[in-house]
């Protein structure tokens, strides 16, 4: 005997729906308790840069982002609708970033009192501190983010006097730009150091860097930097491979040895690269070098070699020419010539085999705290003309930020977008347009004919 429900379909019918219904609304209270967002554009042009992530990870607190913005702009039209889609992938990641709307217009004297000269202007504050934005894309707002994370103001500071290379400085031989500007850039302030002027290295310098000198240091001088190292004074010293001008004393108070010579890689030449040029790709394992994958190159980097004490640790940084050597007679030629090296073969006699280690990084404990100094034997990588090979301002600020205790702000590099272009042949294109202009219907209407005949015949 078949129960009432197995026969009223009405009862069938309501049941299904009650059930489907209910799934619905499961699905929607768990979709809404446990959000679940994925990203499967080809270029992630939805989501946020892995060092972006980082950054906002670092940032313990509130941060609030006030925007200046009429609700209509004749030029760019929704201002805020463009900010607030923007800065929800930085929400997305730090639920705890406020965003605030302030019409400029309706508003005057909030305005005036923030001191605001454009429409869609935004003040980014954090820990007590803010920041002025008239732009937004990721590497901007990222960037602002990073130096207000900054646990304070810290002061990079460069030895002058003697012809060094500038932090400052836009000629070719200086470190101004790109290298010195993306210090600035992630809030650190610079400044020059004369020794012959100055009593002693200020207390308040972060990171001291010295450069090539082009003229001898006084002895004075050198007495000054040396009592700045036994105060435990965080340094980064590019010493090229030239003469040492007085700084003799600063290599023998490190324990480092600096033979002479020129670091020659044959994987720069096969790189049409100038022989003399040292290309680093992968990298030992330190808080520097750490999600750190791009290449580095060396113009005429010098070798470093140093003596195992107990005052310092030494850890390698960068290690170059695997296949290569040191030579004490660099080759000559143009750089683009191919055979340069061909002319200048190995010679047992005078030079070493590679590899051959051109940065290291020392530490040690004095005065209660930790001391920590980057030596590479190399200046023009971060050079006006040379930096922007490869990774190399991306492993200088790495430096810098270890030195100035910020690793923790160490992270990957933007990646690059992908190329979203699809290139496809004229017969490729002929074959697609014929496939779906006629092959496509012609199947259609195939299977659809053989369905009927089917039927017909049942």
């Amino acid at each position: 005997m078949k129960n009432k429900f197995s026969t009223n379909p009405t009862l069938r019918n309501l049941l299904f729906v009650l059930l489907l219904s209910g799934s619905a609304f499961g699905l929607v209270y768990l979709a809404m308790q446990h959000p679940v967002q994925r990203d499967i554009t080809y270029n992630a042009v939805n989501s946020l840069e892995p060092d972006s992530v980082e950054v906002l990870r670092q940032m313990n607190g509130p941060v609030t982002v006030t925007v200046y913005a009429t609700e209509q702009d004749a030029r760019l039209g929704d201002i805020r609708k463009i900010i607030r889609d923007f800065l929800s992938l930085y929400q997305r990641y730090k639920p705890d970033m406020q965003l605030v709307f302030v019409d400029p217009e309706k508003e005057a004297e909030k305005a005036r009192a923030a001191q605001i000269r454009f429409n869609g202007e935004m003040v980014i504050e954090y820990a007590g501190r803010s920041e002025h934005l008239t732009k937004i894309n990721e590497p901007i707002v990222t960037g602002t983010l990073l130096r207000l994370a900054h646990t304070g103001d810290q002061t990079v500071m460069y030895l002058d006097g003697h012809g060094e290379r500038k932090l400052d400085g836009i000629a070719n031989f200086d470190l101004g730009a790109p290298f010195g500007a993306k210090l600035k850039q992630n809030g650190f302030h610079l400044g020059s150091l004369n020794l012959a002027l100055a009593q002693e290295v200020p207390d308040n310098v972060s990171v001291l860097v010295i450069t090539q000198p082009q003229l001898d240091l006084m002895r004075g001088e050198v007495d000054k930097l040396l009592r700045y190292v036994d105060r435990g004074g965080n340094l980064l010293w590019l010493v090229d491979a030239e003469p040492m001008h007085g700084l003799e004393r600063l290599a023998e108070k490190l324990d480092l040895l600096l033979p002479p010579g020129v670091v020659i890689d044959p994987a720069a030449a096969e790189m049409n690269a100038p022989a003399t040029w040292s290309l680093g790709a992968t990298y030992p394992s330190h808080a520097i070098t750490r999600n750190f994958s791009l290449i580095t190159a060396f113009p005429s980097a010098r070798p470093l070699l140093w003596n195992e004490t107990k005052d310092w640790q030494h850890q390698v940084l960068v290690e170059v020419a695997a296949r290569g050597w040191v030579s004490r007679t660099p080759p000559k030629g143009k750089p683009h010539d191919e055979n340069r090296l061909s002319g200048h073969p190995f010679d047992k006699q005078h030079d070493t085999p590679g590899p051959a280690v051109i940065a290291v990084a020392l530490q040690r404990n004095i005065n209660a705290r930790e001391q920590r100094i980057v030596v590479v034997g190399n200046g023009a990588f971060l050079s006006n003309s040379f930096a922007g090979n490869g990774g190399n301002v991306d492993l200088g600020m790495n430096m810098v930020n270890w030195l100035a205790g910020e690793e923790h702000l160490i992270t990957p590099q933007l990646r690059p977008a992908k190329d979203s272009k699809l290139a496809l042949s004229k017969t490729k294109l002929n074959v697609i347009s014929f496939g779906f202009l006629l092959g496509l219907p012609l199947l259609l209407a195939g299977a659809g004919g053989y369905i009927w005949w089917k039927r017909r015949r049942a």
